[in-house]
């Protein structure tokens, strides 16, 4: 499943940077597939800053574990679904 092989890949820097890993989603919407990683912060809101952050953080490396084939937009958002 795509969804557990993202979360393992990512869970680990996404927890050391102080975010939370709630959901790892991947849907087709429209004629588009969305990998859609949503996150949370203790204490906080999700702001775009932190979504650009996490994309570089793990950007890098789903590019190197290349666990999907064909294309895709990478989607980080948070739990109220403001989204980058």
């Amino acid at each position: 499943m795509i969804e557990k092989k993202v979360r393992d890949l990512v869970e680990g820097v996404i927890t050391e940077n102080g975010y939370i890993l709630d959901e790892v989603e991947y849907v087709k919407e429209g004629s588009s597939y969305f990998l859609r990683i949503i996150v949370d912060k203790e204490g906080a809101y999700i702001n775009v800053g932190d979504c650009v952050k996490i994309n570089s953080l793990v950007g890098p490396i789903i590019d190197e574990a290349d666990p999907i084939e064909g294309s895709y937009i990478l989607d980080i958002c948070s739990k109220e679904k403001g989204s980058l």
